[in-house]
């Protein structure tokens, strides 16, 4: 039987390569990818470069600030930058769409901002040229266009007789055709491949990371199982179906709907059941819950003067200037807990809606491969939407950390403005700044990565083991004739 495949498989390679047709769609498919990598490679190195260089602009800045209260230097605030990974060039996902860097300050959660498509013009609702939309999108078509009629042609030129009479079976003939076209399709993949790991390579300055590697060989193994389950389904229904008109309209008709239509339905059904409130509807519901619990900047407010009470009872003082630390630090250390802690419950209860409405796509993935591969491939690539909801957590940790940090310094070292000779400045050494360290996102690792896309890489396994299924066991339902 191997002999029967291998030479089956052979032949097709063969007759494919040799068709002139096929040989300008694989040029033409080639140089798309040879563009996309170059056009994911300068956006990785431009993008990059860019955020690397304000945010050490950014950190320069906070360290030359002056001396002076620590209260104002969290209002100052600091401006946080999400780096690219060195992957992200192979899939854009919802980079362009997605902020970059976000103004952290005190006693309040702003907005992740400046995505490129907020400074881009209307071109980039045509959408992106990257690796893995060629690869997603166009290798499809090319396989289709190459194996429409690979059996439907024998069948209707008469040939598909003659070699059932040679002690071909259909289980033979279904393997041989799938692996003649996948090795043409991986002809062209393959080559990528090893430029995609030189970039790769290139781009993370030779220091290659284990975990990196892990998620480019998941990568590798997904889209080239992708190719096998579109080029078996190719096969398949060309040997269903009684001529090659009727198999090239049934699979361009499902292309066109499940990677064009489908995606789009779904995320419509997802906005539909899961409806999200506008932004100014999410800063006023934000809004109203933080003045219910009170203003740490007004002193006759009922929690806090509460609070001033229990203090000077404590400390038995009648003048919150008698207290041994600065009262004002530790009241806006209070409202921040507060303030924190609402910021953080309403953005994660969007956050979960948002989840609730890609959790659609994940479930349909089920029932197409396109948005399964998708959806791992965005993740694997940090392209995610939870890579961005991960670095708004990792930003907003830093954020609080930063301003309970100079609530502290003004608590420990800000006077009073108690009299006496031995006061505490009202300004504080700028040397302290320094103690702040500099916001470095960091990306998941690859095992919460593959975990998190448990339903994606097992609908690509279920579509994988069901065309292999197929290819062994329907041969008892095709008609010759």
């Amino acid at each position: 039987m191997k002999n029967i495949v291998f030479t089956i498989s052979r032949q097709t390679y063969k007759s494919i390569i040799a068709n002139r047709a096929t040989l300008a769609l694989a040029v033409l498919l080639g140089l798309s990818l040879c563009l996309a990598t170059y056009v994911g490679w300068q956006n990785f190195k431009l993008q990059n470069s860019q955020r690397l260089h304000y945010k050490q602009l950014v950190r320069a800045q906070w360290l030359a600030k002056p001396d002076k209260h620590p209260h104002r230097m969290a209002h100052y605030g600091y401006l946080a930058f999400r780096e690219k990974h060195e992957l992200s060039f192979f899939d854009f996902g919802i980079e362009s769409f997605a902020g970059v860097s976000i103004f952290l300050e005190a006693h309040k959660q702003n907005t992740v901002n400046f995505s490129e498509a907020g400074f881009s013009n209307g071109m980039l609702r045509f959408g992106e040229i990257s690796v893995a939309m060629v690869l997603q999108l166009l290798v499809p078509l090319l396989i289709i266009f190459l194996g429409y009629n690979s059996i439907a042609a024998e069948r209707e030129s008469g040939t598909l007789k003659i070699l059932l009479c040679q002690k071909v079976s259909w289980k033979k003939l279904l393997w041989g055709k799938t692996f003649g076209i996948l090795a043409v399709v991986l002809s062209i993949f393959i080559p990528l491949i090893l430029l995609t790991i030189l970039l790769w390579a290139s781009l993370s300055g030779w220091a290659v990371s284990g975990d990196s590697a892990i998620r480019l060989l998941i990568l590798i193994i997904c889209y080239s199982a992708y190719f096998f389950i579109i080029v078996a389904i190719t096969v398949l229904v060309s040997a269903f179906s009684k001529s090659s008109r009727t198999v090239l309209t049934s699979l361009l008709a499902a292309w066109i709907v499940l990677i064009i239509i489908v995606p789009r339905i779904t995320q419509a059904v997802g906005n539909r059941i899961f409806p999200v409130p506008s932004k100014l509807e999410f800063l006023d519901q934000i809004s109203s819950d933080v003045q219910k619990q009170g203003d740490s900047h007004d002193a006759n407010d009922p929690h806090y003067s509460g609070i001033k009470d229990s203090l000077l009872k404590a400390y038995r003082v009648d003048d919150v200037k008698k207290l041994p630390f600065n009262y004002g630090g530790l009241i806006m250390a209070e409202g921040e807990r507060i303030t924190s802690g609402i910021y953080s419950a309403h953005q994660k209860k969007l956050n979960k809606k948002f989840q609730r409405q890609n959790s659609i796509t994940a479930m349909v993935a089920l029932l197409n491969p396109y948005l399964a591969l998708k959806q791992v491939s965005m993740a694997l690539t940090a392209s995610d939407f939870e890579t961005f909801v991960d670095f708004q957590n990792q930003a907003e940790a830093y954020r609080y950390g930063l301003a309970q940090k100079m609530n502290k310094l003004q608590i420990d070292k800000i006077s009073n403005e108690k009299p006496g000779e031995h006061d505490k400045p009202l300004s504080i050494s700028r040397s302290n700044w320094a103690e702040q360290p500099d916001f470095n996102y960091k990306f998941k690792f690859y095992g919460k990565v593959v975990q998190q896309e448990g339903v994606a890489l097992a609908a690509l396994a279920l579509w994988l083991v069901m065309v292999i299924l197929l290819l062994q066991y329907s041969p008892r339902w095709i008609k010759t004739v």
